[in-house]
C-alpha cells in the first residue's frame, strides 16, 4: 500500500534531489548509454555517434557540462533561479538524463537548482508512464504500464542506478511484473518502493509534476525566434518561413518542441505575429499527423485489433492540455478512441462466446 502524505515521497523519482546526492557520492565515474525523454508528445533521439560521445565523458565533465548548459538557459531566460513558487520556471529538456542527475546530485548546484532537477526527473518519469497509465485505466491491464516503467528505469545512467533508491524501485517493478504474469488485471502489491503505484497515487491526489507554465514557454519561444532572426540578419539574409527560399534563411519551426509550438499557436500572451502563429500551427499539425500515422502503422503490425485505439489513448494522455488544443485533439476524439476499444473488445468477446477464437476473429477482420 502506498500512502501519499505530501507532494513528494522518499522514493528517488519523487524526491530526486535529496536521494541523488547520496547516490552521486557513492557512484564512480563510468561509461553511460543515455536516452533523453522530452515532455509530452516529443522526444529527443540521439545517434549512435552522439551516444558514444556522451559516454566518453567522465562524471566530472558531465557536471561541468550541466553547469554550462544551466548557466546558458538561465541567462537566455533572464532568470537567477530555475524555480518560481516551488515550480519549474525553466525548460530543462536540453539536459540529457546524465546531466540532469549530475545537477540533482552535486553540491556545486544551489538547492533551487537541485530541486529543479528533481522536479524535471519526476516529470520525465511521469511522462513515460502517462500514456500506458491511460491505457491501463481503460483496459484494466497493468502489464504495459509496468513494462514502460522498467524500460524507463533501465535507460538511466550507471551513476543513477548505483543509488539505493533506484535499486529498490527497480526491484519493486520486477516483483510487480512477476505478479502481473499471474493476474494482469490486478494492481500488484510490490511494497512502498513501487514507483508506479506511487505515480498513480500522486495523479489521483492531483500532486503529479506540473510542466513549465505555458506563459514562460511562450517567453522562451519569443527569445528563441528573435535570436534566430538576429543570426539571419547578421549573415546578411532575410529570415523567412518559406523552406524553398533561395535568398533568405529558413526558420524551421519543426525543430521546436510541441509544447513550444503550442505556446506560439495559442499565443495567450500576444507575443507572436500572425505569420509566426501560422508557421507554428503548420508544424504542430505535421507533428500530430506524424504521431497518428506512426500509431496506425504500429497497430497494423499488431495482432490486436484494439491496438490503434490504444495508441490514440496513449498519445492523448501524454500531451499537455495546451498541446491537445493546439493540435485540435478534443476530448471527443479521446472518447471516440475509448468507445472504439470497448466496442471491438465486446465484439471479440461475443465472437468467442459464439464458439469462435481470436485467430478466427482476426481472420474475419482480414488480419
Amino acid at each position: 500500500m502506498v500512502v501519499v502524505s505530501s507532494a513528494y515521497s522518499t522514493n528517488s523519482y519523487y524526491k530526486a534531489a535529496a536521494s541523488a546526492q547520496a547516490a552521486g557520492a557513492a557512484s564512480t565515474s563510468s561509461v553511460a548509454n543515455t536516452t533523453t525523454t522530452e515532455q509530452a508528445a516529443t522526444s529527443v533521439t540521439l545517434s549512435d555517434e552522439a551516444r558514444a560521445a556522451l559516454a566518453d565523458r567522465d562524471f566530472a565533465t558531465v557536471i561541468t557540462d550541466a553547469r554550462a548548459k544551466l548557466t546558458t538557459l538561465l541567462t537566455e531566460a533572464d532568470r537567477t533561479s530555475p524555480l518560481e513558487g516551488g515550480k519549474l520556471a525553466l525548460d530543462l529538456t536540453s539536459l540529457d538524463a546524465r546531466e540532469l542527475f549530475a545537477m540533482a546530485s552535486d553540491d556545486s548546484f544551489t538547492s533551487d537548482e537541485r530541486d529543479a532537477a528533481g522536479l524535471e526527473m519526476q516529470r520525465r518519469f511521469e511522462a513515460a508512464l502517462s500514456g500506458p497509465a491511460a491505457i491501463a485505466e481503460v483496459t484494466g491491464n497493468f502489464t504495459a504500464l509496468y513494462k514502460a516503467a522498467a524500460e524507463y528505469l533501465d535507460s538511466l545512467s550507471p551513476e543513477e542506478k548505483a543509488g539505493t533508491d533506484w535499486i529498490a524501485g527497480r526491484a519493486a517493478v520486477t516483483e510487480a511484473q512477476k505478479q502481473l504474469q499471474i493476474a494482469p488485471k490486478t494492481m500488484p502489491d510490490a511494497g512502498e518502493d513501487d514507483p508506479v503505484a506511487l505515480y498513480l497515487a500522486l495523479v489521483e491526489a492531483g500532486k503529479s509534476a506540473e510542466p513549465q507554465d505555458i506563459a514562460d514557454v511562450a517567453t522562451g519561444a519569443r527569445k528563441t525566434l528573435d535570436a534566430l532572426y538576429a543570426d539571419a540578419i547578421k549573415a546578411g539574409k532575410v529570415p523567412t518561413f518559406n523552406k524553398n527560399t533561395t535568398i533568405g534563411t529558413y526558420i524551421d519551426m519543426s525543430k521546436f518542441g510541441s509544447r513550444t509550438l503550442s505556446a506560439i499557436v495559442l499565443d495567450k500572451t500576444g507575443q507572436f505575429t500572425d505569420q509566426e502563429v501560422s508557421a507554428a500551427n503548420a508544424a504542430m499539425r505535421s507533428k500530430s499527423g506524424a504521431a497518428l500515422l506512426a500509431g496506425f502503422q504500429n497497430a497494423a503490425k499488431s495482432s490486436d485489433p484494439t491496438a490503434f485505439s490504444q495508441n490514440i489513448m496513449s498519445l492523448f494522455a501524454s500531451m499537455s492540455p495546451e498541446e491537445r488544443q493546439a493540435a485540435g485533439w478534443s476530448e471527443q476524439f479521446y472518447q471516440a478512441a475509448v468507445q472504439s476499444y470497448q466496442s471491438t473488445t465486446k465484439l471479440m468477446d461475443m465472437f468467442a462466446q459464439a464458439g469462435g477464437s481470436n485467430t478466427g476473429f482476426l481472420s474475419w477482420l482480414g488480419k
